[in-house]
């Protein structure tokens, strides 16, 4: 096979000695622009996982590599003069230039052609003479932007400026500083990467850089931006301590987040930047193109035929590029929001930092330095309860809502069942909300119960507008208040335009066949073209029969017995649609700007506070954004929350989406607590946070950092109803917040595995962060440098395994 590399950075590089030695090319040929030396940026970070698939694929790599890396473990977090440190991480760094140089001479030795100094053919003209174009050309791609159509390009310029700069100060430890200027927030983000250098990133909002009075000159090909580096040197000075920063084509940037739908064009494939970036902040880019150049020849030397390899290749790596990019977007929003942290508490703000993409977890920081989450931990207890101060883990400190103390922080979220005969919950609703609030729950929250026949989505959907309603939900808040600790809470709503559908498993969101009933909305327009009824704008008299309405099932729920009540007010049922500009068209005083569409949902829900109990809190859940051009954002957000929360809401319930069929959410793990964190950290009200939060040590982390208050699990809840007792019987945990009822106390151990050897010793590879106990803390030392562990066998003998 034939192959040409377009750039010769480390994505191409490596990728052509692998293909070399494995076989995968017979005739290699790297195209690159730049001389031999010419290179931009420092050092370079790698995880230990790629440094395994490294080693493991071309040892002589990995021992030229290792053999200059510098190697840590601690993070240091600077801020306000405190120094908190995290053990237990292990990095591994090494220079660009010297990284490239290592990988062109193997490439020579290999018998790869490397031409430098040459500008590649089009590709066009490479895929008619190679067998295979390989596209590594980076993040301004001319390959790709010459087939962007085809690729299916975004570029996503974000809003922060940061400058690329390398020291000579050599630091010891993974370094972010945070300095507080006259112009706003500053930050750096350190690492060492030989004897004599370290990387040093500036970064800022361009709020601040403009008012720091920094400029962004047509910087000439090849040089820096000298007068801006001299001016970093001022705004670090007392960091560097008279070290200077070094400059590498050095100016001021934004970061552009790189994705394509499709990474192949025939026999033309993207590697590294120019099919992906990650934001800087999670150390990814060189990790990433290594990673993408590994399983690439692994897909060429496994398939027949350059097409499948190509396919074989996309399918392997774009989930785990997917999960990188989610994370990194996490981090890179989270700087540029660092102004809504720095109040915290120098070890929690340190904890938020750490555990900003959500990969990084409090179980996860609990192993690797057991003392640093013991001191959060018990920072958080002081704040959190004041008169039981005792540390546990997290979710089970108590929550105080107006009148209503919480045993935990655990939400059993609101989950529509669909099996209410008539607007009445039966045995069903008995067991299914009686079950979770036996497992544990603080709190417990019904379906949305539809406030009139009219409110429903579905024919079986539950309601609070007769009599038989407020007797059987009484039924079911009664077993919950003799038999649990958990309080129990209803949300009422209203489906608008989304209402007269089937029941969930006979397709969602479909119209019924037969026996509907008729829509109203804000404004004519159907939840899809065609499919769903056009439903009626509402009218003044109309509105306020609805308001009435939800009044009078807010009394119903108050004589029900249910301790707090949620305003629905999200998914583009009736109250969301008023919000969002997607669905709210009017031209009355009810439409138009942000205010307008706010007015009726806080009609409606100053009349529920009027007649709900001062006493129980008043909850609303909202849609923060639309995930739509046009729609809600999550600065709409913050003022929608700003608005409730003046009308009387004591908590918001932050969810998103489920407005427009049109939607593109950008799922992933607790995908939604970005924009509950906001609008708690901006208007410091308590917020509930919701989505695809599955695990005991997400709610922990989520609620550890102060992004919610408290955390709404769905789907889980549906696994296994006793979820937050189990929760506590996998940590070992049997104090406040976790009762067990009294029938069930002899299954609040886990059962014994049945497993008759002995365990494993456990592997401690974490540390204290005690910065003096030098036995159990690694910090990089310049006079030293790793040499390269022996390989586990011969080249040959590891030849034909798989490149992982």
């Amino acid at each position: 096979m034939r192959v040409a590399c377009i750039g010769g950075g480390p994505a191409g590089l490596y990728f052509a000695a692998l293909a070399r030695r494995l076989g995968v090319g017979h005739e290699i040929t790297v195209y690159e622009r730049n001389a031999p030396d010419d290179t931009f940026g420092f050092g370079v970070v790698l995880s230990d996982e790629t440094l395994g698939g490294i080693e493991h694929a071309d040892p002589r790599i990995y021992r030229e590599m290792a053999g200059e890396f510098a190697r840590w473990d601690d993070i240091d977090v600077h801020i306000d003069g405190t120094v908190t440190t995290s053990g237990g991480h292990g990095f591994a760094a090494i220079g660009r230039q010297r990284l490239l140089r290592i990988l062109r001479a193997r490439c020579v030795e290999l018998g790869v052609r490397i031409l430098t100094r040459t500008e590649a053919p089009p590709a066009a003209e490479l895929a008619a003479e190679y067998d295979l174009v390989v596209a590594a050309d980076g993040v301004n791609s001319l390959t790709r932007s010459t087939y962007a159509d085809h690729f299916g390009t975004t570029l996503e310029q974000r809003h922060n400026r940061f400058m690329w700069l390398g020291t000579d100060l050599v630091l010891d430890a993974f370094n972010f500083h945070v300095l507080r200027t006259p112009y706003g927030i500053v930050q750096a983000h350190g690492y060492p990467y030989s004897r004599e250098r370290s990387t040093f990133i500036v970064e800022m909002a361009e709020s601040v850089w403009e008012a720091a009075g920094f400029t962004d000159p047509r910087t000439a090909p090849g040089r820096s931006d000298l007068d801006s580096i001299a001016r970093c040197e001022e705004l670090f000075a007392d960091v560097l301590g008279g070290h200077r920063l070094l400059p590498n084509n050095s100016h001021w940037q934004r970061f552009t987040t790189v994705r394509n739908r499709t990474w192949h064009h025939g026999n033309i494939v993207l590697l590294g930047d120019a099919a992906h970036t990650a934001h800087f902040s999670i150390g990814s880019g060189t990790k990433l193109a290594m990673e993408d150049a590994l399983a690439l020849t692994a897909c060429l030397r496994e398939n027949p035929t350059v097409e499948t390899a190509l396919a074989a290749y996309e399918d392997e790596r774009r989930p785990v590029v997917a999960g990188v990019q989610r994370a990194a977007q996490a981090s890179l929003e989270w700087f540029e929001g660092i102004h809504r942290h720095v109040d915290a508490d120098p070890h929690a703000f340190a904890f938020d930092l750490l555990t900003r993409s959500r990969r990084v977890t409090y179980d996860n920081l609990r192993m690797r330095d057991p003392g640093f989450v013991a001191r959060v931990d018990e920072i958080f207890a002081r704040e959190a309860n004041p008169a039981d101060p005792t540390p546990r883990p997290p979710m089970f400190h108590p929550f105080r809502l107006g009148g209503l103390e919480l045993d935990n922080r655990v939400v059993v979220s609101a989950m529509d069942m669909y099996s209410s005969i008539d607007g009445t919950p039966g045995d069903f609703h008995l067991v299914h909300l009686g079950g979770k609030a036996l497992g544990g729950a603080g709190l417990v929250m019904t379906e949305m119960v539809c406030v009139s026949p009219e409110a429903r989505i579905t024919p079986g959907c539950a309601g609070m507008y007769r009599p038989e309603h407020e007797a059987a939900w009484r039924r079911v808040t009664d077993f919950a208040h003799t038999h649990s600790r958990a309080r129990i809470g209803v949300q009422l709503g209203h489906a608008g335009r989304k209402g007269a559908t089937r029941l969930m498993w006979e397709g969602i969101d479909r119209p019924l066949p037969e026996g509907g009933w008729p829509l109203v909305a804000p404004s004519p327009l159907p939840y899809r073209e065609g499919v769903n009824q056009v439903p009626r704008a509402l009218d003044r008299a109309a509105m306020d029969g609805i308001r009435d309405d939800f009044v009078a099932a807010a009394r119903a729920a108050d004589r029900a017995g249910f301790d707090l009540l949620e305003l629905h007010c999200a998914h583009g049922y009736l109250l969301s649609s008023f919000l969002s500009p997607i669905t709210n068209h009017r031209d009355d005083a009810y439409g138009g700007d942000l205010t307008g569409r706010l007015r009726y949902p806080v009609e409606v829900l100053s009349a529920i506070r009027e007649a709900w109990p001062e006493h129980k809190p008043l909850s609303v859940r909202i849609s923060a954004t639309d995930w739509v051009e046009d729609g809600t954002t999550a600065e709409d957000a913050v003022e929608i929350s700003r608005a409730l929360v003046t009308a009387g809401a004591d908590v918001i319930d932050v969810s998103t989406g489920q407005v427009t069929p049109d939607e593109r959410p950008a799922f992933g793990r607790s995908y939604q607590v970005p924009f509950a964190e906001r609008i708690r950290r901006e208007l410091g009200v308590p917020v509930i946070a919701v989505g695809a939060i599955s695990s005991h040590d997400d709610v922990n982390s989520t609620i550890l950092a102060g992004r919610a208050d408290l955390c709404a699990l769905g789907r889980p809840h549906l696994y296994d109803p006793h979820w937050t007792l189990h929760a506590a019987a996998e940590r070992d945990y049997s104090g406040p917040g976790a009762t067990w009822p009294t029938p069930f106390r002899a299954g609040s151990r886990r059962p014994p595995t049945g497993r008759t050897d002995s365990p494993r010793p456990r592997l401690e590879l974490l540390r204290s962060s005690d910065r003096d106990d030098a036995a159990r803390h690694r910090r990089w030392r310049p006079d030293t440098v790793r040499s390269a562990p022996e390989p586990r066998g011969s080249e040959e003998e590891r030849d034909g395994d798989r490149l992982r």
